[in-house]
């Protein structure tokens, strides 16, 4: 029978990949190497010895055939010091650094012994000479890990103890290790292949697997892996010191990518709105490309809101997103005074199609439309830098190209432009836009176009679109259609260009326009009610127009050099004027007149004043308009020695002026100078931006432009009416740093904030989701030890505008502002940032914003605080930064005044 004994020892062997066993104490100790007695001594093994499926004893015979093995892989086992079988105890003994290796399965402990009459194997520890216990057991089937103090398993019973196990669960969607679930228990018994039972089990998704920060503690527990664990009294242990916070039975789910889920809110009560839930919502992953997002408010006045976010994408099609919120605001109880009730809503759509699924075509989208107040009435706190957005705009938009030459592209376009100040809204539903490709008639067929002959080339272009000018308040109803316009402008531009005196650049050409539009307006003088009134005309009607145009520009290049030993080694400046030329003659024959009865004098007028496209020319037009670009630059010496070519150094960006001459006015002759520049100095990290007008004419005492130059009524060349600059600047204690350490970090907040619709920068403060797990973009491990030290990060922005008007001789600075934000790590984990700003003219502060934020490995507290202003508020949170248990928080708001 004892081949049969051999067989039950195989099949241990396979049975010991399913799960790590627990080993008896006395079989920790180490076993003697040389042999004692009969026991049998392997030599050492340098590579795995590999055990077939069968094994037959050869010093036995038996008449009777043993059971056919079921091992149906080869086993791989090892040990360093030695391998034993012990024929006396009917056990095998692998000693130091054991191992076995079966299909997907493997087990490594310091000693591994099988038993193959009681149909039991053991993994456990091996002591050393001080006493101290290690190569703890290591089990791994699949991606699920284990890791012991020791194990034992019954063949027989498929039954399983586990001592001190501990093993990581990935789930939600973080990485393993960095946002793994991390389940400990001081005995473990498996009752079969996929349900364990766990006695005082430890829960945490902390790093440091041996002095959590935090765990939740679990008396009894059922534990699927990868699925769930199902326990019953459970409470929260921080620094090991147990805290109030207790459930009397529990549910952690355990599975991995995205699963549906109840989000979990946050309580709160408002002076004005009561009692609150804020956030309380429902996740559902449709599928593997869509997902669902639902959310909600509720107050015990009346209050509640909702909103609804979808992400959808496909790898290499598209990608987008789908938001919509809504709430219902009551201020106060019915009955009092100071009772309101109203509602806001936004909507955002998101759509980006990837060049890769269809050069030809193309879908996109970016709407952000709503209510006028939404940002700066919303009760969410994470809506404070919108506050300050004065317009909401929307495109989408269908573009088609057809290949075959001439290429014709064809585009449909809706957009939306929305005053948040005014309430006005403007519309075009749809614009549809067309064009043939640029085409050369007198060019030869190898493409080479030399000659002002050959470069004559015209092309086609049609716009068309349904404008409709409304209010946020008539905006989705049918009164916003009512003064919708439509119309269509069909454009033939035709021009060439060619080489005069070798240096200058001329192009000549003309544009036909014909336009068309569905309603035109007749105006008359009614004598009975004595005023003017304007009659509208629907049907189809027609105007043409056409003009000519010329232009002439050169490049003059000016280089002063001062020498390789100096470090400014040369000065270049760059010049571009430009004479341009435009002429076309009049349409009065699209005009007519009426008298006025009361003035008796003569109106001219045309019927097509205020369509979609504007009316004809009713005068001749020539004029000539002038341009100068400018820029300068400059050679300066690199400060590194072994640099072996000077650095182009940028001083002035750009310096530009332009002006032009009517030669048909009567007066008012010359049009008035602007001048624009810029330029980025200290090393681009400051940015200057200025421009002004200059009006050559004098005004009268009524502010009105008089035909008189400004220098013959006593005043300067150029009068100065307006003038603007602004200056921003941003620094870091990177900069400060070689360049080969610099690193560049995203920012906190720029994922919400695209999903937001707010600013991407955080002069007006940073758009923070203290829902989202995310916290300063590191990961949990990034800060190991928290200790203070002498370099501390930091960075600035500063933003200055200024504006000067004087246009009537008022001269006052219209607008002069300072805005500013900064942030500082004081040390690692503690980050303080601050925005805010200050109005000149009116005397007071910009929504101001102070940040707190500190990182507590396992948990993130945020702290931010606006101190004043129509916007004054604070939020308070602290909680798990693991997404698994995002839901152990403590968050604490005031709501913003009602506006």
């Amino acid at each position: 029978m004892q081949s049969n004994k051999h067989s039950l020892l195989f099949l241990l062997l396979l049975i010991i990949g399913i799960i790590p066993l627990s080993a008896q104490e006395d079989l920790m100790r180490p076993l003697p190497i040389k042999a004692v007695g009969d026991t049998i001594v392997a030599p050492l093994m340098p590579a795995p010895v590999v055990l077939d499926t069968v094994l037959t004893d050869s010093t036995q015979t038996d008449s009777i055939n043993g059971k056919e093995g079921i091992i149906s892989d080869k086993i791989k086992y090892k040990a360093k010091d030695y391998v034993k079988l012990s024929q006396k105890d009917q056990k095998i003994y692998l000693y130091n650094e054991a191992e076995i290796y079966y299909q997907d399965t493997e087990l490594k402990a310091g000693i591994i012994v099988m038993d193959y009459i009681k149909n039991e194997v053991y993994a456990g520890r091996i002591k050393d000479s001080l006493g101290n216990y290690s190569q703890i057991p290591y089990f791994k089937q699949g991606e699920n890990v284990v890791i012991p103090d020791s194990i034992r398993f019954n063949f027989d019973t498929q039954k399983a103890l586990i001592y001190n196990s501990r093993t990581e669960q990935q789930a939600g969607l973080g990485q393993l290790g960095s946002d793994a679930m991390k389940v400990y228990a001081s005995v473990t018994k498996k009752e079969n292949d996929s349900v364990y039972f766990l006695s005082e089990g430890r829960l945490t998704t902390a790093k440091d697997s041996v002095n959590p920060d935090y765990y939740i503690r679990v008396r009894k527990a059922k534990f699927v892996p990868k699925k769930k664990v199902i326990a019953g009294f459970s409470n929260l242990y921080i620094a090991d010191v147990p805290t109030p916070i207790a459930l009397p039975f529990a549910y952690f789910p355990l599975t991995s990518g995205r699963t549906a889920g109840v989000m979990m809110p946050t309580f709160g009560n408002d002076p004005d709105r009561g009692y609150f839930l804020q956030n309380l919502g429902y996740y559902v992953p449709i599928n593997d490309y869509v997902d669902l997002t639902l959310t909600g408010d509720l107050y015990t006045n009346g209050s509640w809101g909702f909103r609804t976010q979808s992400v959808y994408s496909k790898r290499y099609k598209y990608r987008g997103n789908f938001n919509f919120r809504y709430e219902n605001q009551v201020t106060s109880q019915k009955g009092f005074d100071d009772y309101s009730r109203g509602t806001i809503y936004n909507i955002q759509i998101s759509h980006s199609q990837d060049s890769k699924s269809n050069p030809n075509s193309r879908l996109s989208a970016s709407v952000n439309l709503g209510s006028s107040q939404y940002y700066r009435n919303s009760l969410l706190q994470q809506n404070l830098p919108n506050t300050q957005i004065n317009n909401l705009s929307s495109s989408i938009s269908y573009s088609r190209t057809f290949p075959k030459y001439p290429s014709v592209n064809v585009s449909l376009t809706a957009t939306h432009n929305q005053n948040t100040n005014t309430d006005a809204v403007n519309l075009t539903l749809p614009t549809l836009q067309a064009s043939l490709e640029r085409i050369f008639p007198f060019a030869k067929e190898d493409g080479i176009k030399k000659g002002a002959l050959q470069n004559i080339n015209f092309q086609y272009d049609l716009n068309a679109r349904n404008s409709i000018v409304t209010t946020s308040e008539d905006f989705g109803s049918s009164k916003m259609f009512n003064d919708a316009q439509v119309g269509a402008r069909n454009r033939i531009p035709i021009s060439t260009n060619f080489k005069v005196a070798k240096y200058f650049s001329m192009s000549v050409g003309g544009n036909y326009e014909d336009v068309w539009t569905l309603q035109t307006f007749n105006q008359r003088f009614d004598s009975e009610t004595q005023e003017v009134v304007t009659d509208t005309i629907k049907g189809f009607d027609r105007f043409n127009q056409y003009s000519l145009n010329g232009s002439v520009g050169t490049t003059v290049y000016g280089t002063f050099n001062r020498g390789e030993d100096k470090k400014i080694q040369a000065i270049r400046h760059i010049m571009r004027p430009s004479v341009s030329y435009g002429w076309a003659p009049s349409f009065d024959q699209y005009y007519d007149e009426y008298i006025n009865g009361i003035s008796g004098d003569t109106i001219e007028y045309t019927r097509f004043q205020n369509t979609l496209y504007g009316a004809p020319r009713s005068s001749k037009s020539s004029a000539l308009s002038f341009s100068l670009a400018n820029t300068l630059e400059a050679k300066v010496r690199d400060k590194d020695s072994t640099a072996l070519e000077p650095k182009k150094v940028m001083w002035l960006n750009s310096f530009n002026l332009s002006t032009g001459y009517n030669f048909q006015a009567d007066s008012l002759n010359l049009s008035p100078v602007s001048l624009t520049g810029g330029t980025n100095i200290l090393e681009n990290k400051m940015s200057i931006n200025f421009g002004a007008n200059l009006d050559p004419y004098a005004i009268d005492n009524n502010g009105r432009r008089i035909n008189t130059f400004n220098i013959s009524n006593g005043g300067s060349l150029f009068r100065l009416t307006s003038a603007r600059a602004n200056v921003s600047y941003s620094l870091n204690s990177k900069d400060f740093k070689p360049s080969k350490d610099r690193e560049e970090y995203p920012t906190e907040g720029d994922a919400y904030v695209a999903a937001s619709g707010g600013r991407t920068d955080d002069l007006f403060g940073k758009a923070n989701n203290f829902d989202e797990s995310r916290f300063d973009d590191r990961e949990e491990g990034d800060i190991e030890n928290p200790t203070y030290q002498n370099k501390i990060e930091w960075d600035l922005r500063l933003q200055y505008a200024v504006t000067y008007s004087n246009s009537n001789r008022q001269n006052e600075i219209s607008n002069n502002s300072l805005m500013f934000s900064g942030n500082i790590t004081l040390s690692p984990g503690w980050d303080v940032g601050v925005s805010s700003g200050y109005d000149f003219v009116r005397k007071g502060f910009t929504v101001t914003q102070l940040r707190f934020r500190r990182d507590l490995k396992s948990f993130k507290l945020n702290f931010d605080w606006t101190p004043f202003g129509d916007f004054e508020r604070w939020y308070f949170f602290i909680g798990i930064k693991s997404s698994i248990l995002k839901d152990l928080k403590f968050e604490n708001r005031s709501q913003p005044p009602p506006r």
